[in-house]
């Protein structure tokens, strides 16, 4: 059976898992989910009231339902959730080449240390630039929390301080000196606030020429195409979201916005 990944290329993650797929040939069938639409993580399938859509949903499509999260793998039987353990998935089934998750000890440590630290610093305040610059607008229709970018803004810096000097160095690569999944990881997160605005990369000139590094090994054309939709994202201004979608996030944007 083909591999099913179920992606939002607005999604940081979603774009680590895009990415290292298509850049390393990985044959999968491409299952668009856009979050902020009635979709395979919403309440009912295309066509479907919610009561039909409950009671067709089994084994995996029910996980998925359930999870209401992507990235989503779903190979055969098998399905997966989070990003990182979907690209490490990957690796490994499709024995992809050494250098994005080194079989030697010390080099794979390397890439789990900066994906560890990455889970816990710089996802704390990268995603929060598009909530506060796009998406708690679009979502409440109120102005921007007071001081709450800035606040935002200076957390960052902070991780990208820490980025540049305890991952990076003068080397290449985040974890040596070749491209790891590592690398993709932390730069789908970074084009979150470029995304916005935010040019993370001014006064960072080693980050800057990293990003420049990461993306030649990608492919520029690949690149651009991943990041199509979150470059674009000041355009969602218009999008109609559904009532219940914003009744279910009301919780999360409340603490946002204290």
């Amino acid at each position: 059976m083909v591999l099913e990944l179920y992606l939002d290329l607005l999604s940081q993650p979603c774009r680590a898992v895009y990415l290292f797929a298509k850049k390393n040939g990985i044959p999968f069938e491409f299952k668009d989910v856009t979050l902020f639409k009635d979709s395979i993580l919403g309440s009912k399938a295309p066509g479907s009231s919610g009561a039909e859509a409950a009671s067709a949903q089994t084994g995996p499509q029910e996980k998925l339902t359930l999870s209401k999260k992507v990235p989503f793998l779903k190979d055969g039987t098998f399905v997966l959730t989070e990003g990182i353990a979907i690209l490490l998935y990957l690796t490994r089934k499709y024995c992809t080449p050494d250098h994005w998750y080194p079989a030697d000890i010390e080099k794979r440590s390397k890439v789990d240390e900066y994906l560890f630290w990455h889970q816990g610093n710089m996802r704390a305040d990268a995603p929060k630039t598009m909530w506060i610059k796009v998406l708690i607008p679009l979502f409440t229709g109120e102005p921007l929390p007071a001081g709450k970018l800035q606040e935002v803004m200076e957390g960052l810096a902070s991780a990208l301080k820490q980025m540049e000097d305890l991952f990076l160095g003068n080397r290449p690569f985040l974890a040596g000196h070749e491209i790891s999944v590592a690398d993709l990881v932390a730069v789908a997160e970074l084009m979150q606030p470029v995304g916005v605005g935010c040019n993370v990369f001014e006064g960072h000139p080693r980050l800057a020429e990293w990003r420049v590094r990461v993306e030649m090994a990608v492919g520029r054309e690949l690149f651009l195409q991943a990041h199509e939709t979150v470059l674009k994202v000041r355009e969602m201004s218009g999008l109609h979201i559904d009532p219940r979608l914003k009744a279910q996030l009301a919780p999360a944007l409340k603490k946002i916005m204290e």
